[in-house]
């Protein structure tokens, strides 16, 4: 593999030099410079030459479940019934001749550590990629299936424990391996370009200041109650146009902050999504390779609480993933080509300590858990309260492990990815830190450890920090290590022109 990614490298530099050289002879030749300028030109334009070109192949799997299976996104059980737009692993590879790493996105709720390490096994065994370069992350679909785990300690929930869920799981690293495997097939010699559009009237935090006091959760459209909103939205549509060489567009990658439960019901659908990349389709053409991630939206969403419209369905998902893909082609001429393309990959496991809760909590969610069977479900902050303390208590050692990963091209653009969902501030506070020219974020990547709140919303409480597993000031540890990653492979690799004085 390593050979045929250096031979693909060479064949691209004797190309580019063979044109030099051909141009700069016929300047000789028709006596604009000297034997020996033209002689000096041709050196300078082999070393020239030299910048470091990347290879990048794409590559996606149908995930559909062929069997109705328990759905995902809400406190309740119900099956699937049809499909509305297939569910995909889609996966970029890029290759530097040295490195090699895998971005993948799935069309799915999250991902699970069973998931991640399984098919970071496959793919590292059969394609030689460490499983410390591949990153998957979820976009969040409330329309995907619900997601077994075989880890004994998860409390079996809304089906995720049904054969069915259990069959769709079990196969499911093979199939976004497979993924990776056609990104590797596939891979040759590509410019990459990158650029971020801005949409600042989709997304809206979902956490206001109320005038009793408290800080409400989605309060409801045209609540008198509502002070203002208690954080802010990324309005970013960070992106990475990749290009064959000779300028046709065989690539997107996007990633956006915004909480993906549009559609509802029980077909199985990407959400939103599906609309943005049919809507690029219509412009790139049928086979341009599109894939979008989801960035820090813990605390984010669609929903316009200062309108009294209807925000929710298919035409709701369509008019999102349409807005989406204006923003990008707006932004798509101030787009910029990358200055090298050497890739940097590190992952480190941060252990986070586990919210508290009183004693007597504890024998208090054994009860209600006890009720999940009736027909009269208890309320809703009571089943995500008891959830939680059920989970908690499955970690004996009161921790928490989450993995926090980076990946980066160059000192141009950089990926990292958090394993939750992650409050929008502390996206906005690693972007503010990272040296590089682009940073994405992907959360709900590497496995799921549920909501990451910023440290002052722990005192504010409500549904995000009540369903928190991790303690107060866990995201701003994940943001700490997300900085010093970056900051480190930003670093390590000198600019082009220090790098030809090492060497």
């Amino acid at each position: 593999m390593m050979l045929r990614s250096f031979v693909l490298l060479q064949s691209a530099f004797l190309r580019q030099s063979v044109c030099r050289l051909q141009a700069l002879v016929f300047v000789a030749l028709c006596g604009l410079l000297t034997w020996d300028e033209s002689i000096s030109a041709i050196v300078g334009s082999a070393y020239a030459a030299e910048e470091p070109g990347c290879l990048v192949g794409f590559g996606k799997s149908e995930i559909t479940p062929l069997l109705p299976t328990p759905m995902a996104g809400y406190y309740g059980i119900r099956y699937s019934t049809a499909t509305h737009d297939p569910l995909w692993a889609k996966a970029t590879v890029f290759d530097d001749g040295k490195t090699k790493v895998a971005l993948v996105v799935v069309d799915l709720i999250a991902t699970t550590p069973w998931m991640v390490s399984e098919t970071r096994r496959i793919v590292e065994e059969n394609l030689g990629i460490p499983g410390s370069h591949v990153m998957i992350s979820a976009t969040h679909s409330h329309t995907g299936p619900m997601l077994y785990e075989p880890e004994e300690r998860v409390v079996g929930r809304f089906g995720n424990q049904t054969q069915e869920a259990k069959d769709f799981m079990l196969k499911l690293p093979d199939a976004i391996a497979k993924s990776v495997q056609q990104a590797v097939e596939n891979l040759r010699i590509r410019s990459i370009s990158f650029g971020t559009g801005e949409e600042t009237r989709l997304a809206f935090n979902r956490r206001f200041f109320m005038k009793d006091g408290t800080v409400g959760w989605n309060p409801g459209k045209l609540n008198p109650g509502i002070v203002r909103e208690a954080g802010p939205t990324d309005d970013q549509l960070p992106f990475i146009a990749i290009h064959e060489e000779q300028g046709a567009v065989s690539g997107v990658l996007s990633s956006f902050a915004i909480h993906l439960d549009t559609v509802g019901g029980t077909q199985w659908s990407a959400d939103m999504p599906y609309t943005l990349q049919e809507s690029l389709r219509g412009v790139f053409g049928p086979d341009g390779h599109l894939q979008y991630a989801t960035g820090a939206c813990g605390d984010v969403n669609h929903i316009n609480v200062r309108t009294a419209e209807r925000q929710g369905g298919h035409q709701e998902a369509a008019r999102i993933g349409t807005r989406l893909s204006g923003a990008l082609l707006r932004a798509w001429d101030s787009r910029r080509g990358v200055s090298d393309c050497r890739l940097a990959a590190e992952h480190r496991i941060i252990r986070l300590p586990v919210q508290p809760h009183a004693p007597e909590r504890s024998e208090w969610a054994k009860k209600t858990l006890q009720k999940m069977g009736e027909p009269n479900l208890p309320p809703f902050m009571e089943m995500v309260e008891a959830y939680r303390i059920a989970d908690v208590e499955s970690r004996s050692d009161g921790f928490i492990e989450a993995e926090v990963q980076v990946i980066s091209l160059g000192r141009d653009i950089a990926w990292v990815a958090l394993p939750g969902e992650i409050f929008v501030q502390l996206g906005i506070a690693i972007k503010d830190a990272s040296p590089f020219q682009q940073t994405s974020i992907h959360e709900l990547a590497n496995g799921s450890i549920g909501y990451v709140p910023t440290r002052q919303a722990y005192s504010q409480g409500n549904y995000e920090v009540i369903s928190a597993r991790c303690a107060e000031g866990s995201g701003e540890m994940l943001v700490d290590a997300a900085v010093s990653m970056l900051r480190k492979q930003f670093n390590d690799k000198p600019q082009a022109s220090e790098k030809g004085k090492q060497e």
